[in-house]
């Protein structure tokens, strides 16, 4: 009896695995298409450009700059509230961001931080290769690297868009960064949060969120589908690097997940349409107001990914394409069969 009950035992730990590494490369795309993107897809190194300008011919550099990416740099100097096309005074405001005492250090870091983007690059042509094999029609932008005196962290525009790497030296700088931020932001302030935050940003350009009744419900769902895309184009990242937390704070809301439910149920929030409390369910903060001075911030954005993938893995029939389109998020919450 004992050997029967072992084998039986084996064969269902085997088709437990079975049944994840089958979810798990659900989506897998093969390597050899990954490594002929790899060996297509470059970062614009606009930050290097600017770093390394010629202090004493800075008006030639700019307009030369402004010969070879016209569209970046029109951009970079609008964020800047600098007109472009005033050279001279451009020049001197480079010139100001370049030697300034502190800035001067930061760009000095970004040089060291990021002189080998290779890493970075490998990340990203994963994002490109999934975006081009299952949303097709979408015209996929250009990846650049820009510095601006820690003034923004991402730069969005059509057909481009730009990473603030002043703003994502890591633990060295955390305490330069708190007093230019809040710090329950940055924890994320290091070069692993690029390949996220470049995704993130590509996916609210590319899949915009749509909703009449504009619940809570609507809004931790979308928040959800664009988690579970970055886990799917990124799949070599860590569940708390996705949702942007610490161990700690994944594991708190591993840990109460049915209580953060249970609360969310019973304060009858889920359908509410309120913008504050919408807000403070998604929005960053050091915690998460409705449900605990212990939570984190954006646990209503890890609790949408959660039901979207048990939506996914109960509705093997659902493709991206189709997640991606699919804005009844009623229907996506019924059939997740989600138990916390």
């Amino acid at each position: 009896m004992q050997k029967i009950f072992f084998f039986i035992s084996i064969i269902f730990i085997f088709s437990v695995l079975s049944f994840s590494c089958g979810h798990k490369k659900r989506f897998e795309i093969d390597s050899a298409e990954l490594k002929k993107t790899e060996n297509q897809f470059h970062i614009i190194r606009f930050d290097s450009a600017i770093i390394n300008l010629d202090t004493n011919n800075a008006v030639g550099c700019l307009k030369n700059l402004a010969t070879q990416y016209p569209e970046i740099y029109a951009h970079y100097f609008d964020m800047l509230e600098i007109d472009a096309h005033d050279t001279t005074f451009s020049a001197e405001m480079i010139l100001n961001l370049l030697t300034d005492t502190t800035y001067s250090k930061v760009n000095a870091a970004v040089a060291r931080t990021f002189a080998n983007v290779a890493p970075i690059e490998r990340k990203m042509a994963s994002v490109y290769t999934y975006f081009k094999t299952f949303f097709p029609d979408i015209k996929m932008p250009e990846l650049f690297f820009f510095v601006s005196g820690c003034n923004i962290s991402i730069l969005t525009f059509p057909g481009y868009i730009g990473i603030g790497t002043d703003w994502y030296l890591g633990a060295d700088f955390f305490d330069f960064y708190n007093k230019l931020s809040y710090e329950y932001l940055v924890q994320n302030m290091q070069p692993e949060s690029i390949p996220i935050d470049f995704t993130l940003a590509l996916l609210k350009g590319s899949i915009p969120f749509r909703s009449e009744s504009n619940r809570l419900i609507d809004n931790i769902l979308y928040q959800g589908k664009l988690l579970y895309f970055i886990s799917v184009m990124l799949p070599d990242e860590t569940p708390e690097n996705i949702a942007g937390y610490t161990s700690k704070q994944l594991g708190w809301c591993e840990k109460y997940k049915r209580e953060i439910w249970a609360a969310i149920i019973d304060q009858k929030h889920l359908f509410s349409s309120d913008y504050k409390l919408i807000r403070d369910y998604t929005g960053d903060a050091p915690f998460t107001m409705p449900i605990s001075q212990d939570s984190p911030g954006r646990v209503g954005n890890w609790i949408g990914w959660q039901i979207v993938k048990s939506y996914m893995e109960n509705n093997a029939d659902v493709s991206l394409q189709m997640l991606a389109l699919d804005n009844d998020f009623q229907k996506i919450l019924e059939k997740s069969k989600f138990k916390p």
